[in-house]
């Protein structure tokens, strides 16, 4: 269950991120998938989204990185959905519980993506300073909120869940 919690969390957030980066940020829709892409592969398509975005086409598309940024968020959303499931499985949280805790944990995992898991990715990826830097790039604001969407949402299906068995 936390697996696939963890990926429907981690597409909420993407679904965030890729309004945010079309609307208020104006670097593009498909510019999050790209930038997480970076982690492997050259940053020029991330790069092409945001002047492409500038120069008013906020589309641009380039599906090899698309699917491969997706694939990446969606692990990363599957084991941090593992790791609250063993939590909430072992302090039997239900209710507003999970879903507070939910909250909680998105605010967690957004410092630990930060300050930790992003530069120490970086530095074994040799991806360069957007994935180190990727929360100020993307602005801490932003970013903290689409932490908080998927530790929200992951908390909410756990309630869900709960729910439905009782």
């Amino acid at each position: 269950m936390g697996a696939g919690f963890g990926v429907i969390a981690s597409l909420v957030m993407a679904a965030y991120a890729m309004m945010a980066s079309l609307t208020y940020q104006g670097t593009g829709f498909f510019t999050p998938l790209y930038h997480i892409a970076s982690l492997i592969v050259s940053p020029e398509t991330l790069q092409t989204s945001m002047q492409q975005a500038m120069g008013g086409s906020s589309f641009y598309f380039s599906l090899a990185p698309a699917l491969l940024g997706a694939a990446i968020h969606m692990m990363i959303g599957a084991m941090y959905g593992v790791m609250f499931g063993l939590v909430v499985g072992k302090l039997h949280w239900r209710g507003a519980t999970v879903v507070v805790a939910g909250a909680v944990y998105g605010v967690m995992v957004f410092a630990l993506s930060s300050w930790i898991a992003l530069p120490i990715a970086s530095s074994i990826f040799s991806s360069g300073d957007q994935i180190k830097n990727m929360a100020q790039m993307v602005g801490y604001g932003t970013f903290l909120v689409e932490h908080v969407l998927f530790g929200l949402s992951l908390g909410l299906l756990f309630a869900a869940r709960a729910r439905s068995r009782d």
